[in-house]
């Protein structure tokens, strides 16, 4: 993570500068660049969006969106995966969303921990998550094939192996660790 303060920059000239690539964040002052996803983040993540969507978009409970810029509470942040609950998505007469930008945080973000991150930080995206409304956070650590479980105004729990996972209210889905860290394997050992 590359970090730049800016202690003159507001969070509105923040948001009127062109988008980065790896995207920028922007809490307190501070634009702090994402790092560019690999491999196994993304196939996490993609596992991650297709195993929730696939259990809250046809029953209209949640929508899990990659990479989405989430604005609120003197912060932008572009979560790995930012779960929107149904109700607080505004949809046109066609059924497309309305609004690009999100202006609340997310019910559930999930953030997958880059070797180039900082944990410290990518937890500081969480706990503001969690400051501003959101009811669930995930701090998923491939190379120790642990996750984090962040919940307002509680520890945190420490997941691994067979642990099941706390999910987002309403959400029918149990995983596991060991599950999670499985979609790792795309080719069969022999």
């Amino acid at each position: 993570m590359s970090l730049a303060k800016s202690a003159s920059l507001t969070l509105e000239e923040f948001l009127k500068l062109p988008e980065t690539k790896p995207a920028s964040i922007y809490i307190d002052g501070e634009i702090i660049q994402k790092p560019m996803p690999k491999a196994r983040h993304s196939r996490l993540q993609a596992k991650l969006i297709n195993g929730i969507n696939e259990v809250t978009e046809k029953r209209q409970i949640a929508y899990a969106f990659p990479e989405l810029r989430c604005t609120f509470g003197r912060g932008s942040i572009v979560l790995d995966v930012a779960v929107i609950r149904w109700q607080q998505i505004q949809f046109d007469d066609d059924g497309e969303p309305i609004i690009d930008d999100m202006l609340i945080a997310p019910n559930w973000t999930i953030e997958i921990l880059s070797p180039e991150q900082s944990s410290n930080r990518v937890i500081s995206n969480i706990l503001h998550c969690l400051k501003y409304g959101c009811e669930l956070g995930w701090l998923i650590d491939r190379d120790d094939r642990s996750i984090i479980v962040f919940q307002p105004h509680q520890q945190p729990e420490f997941c691994h192996k067979s642990d099941k996972l706390i999910v987002l209210d309403g959400v029918d889905l149990e995983l596991t660790g060991e599950e999670i860290f499985s979609w790792l394997k795309m080719k069969e050992q022999y």
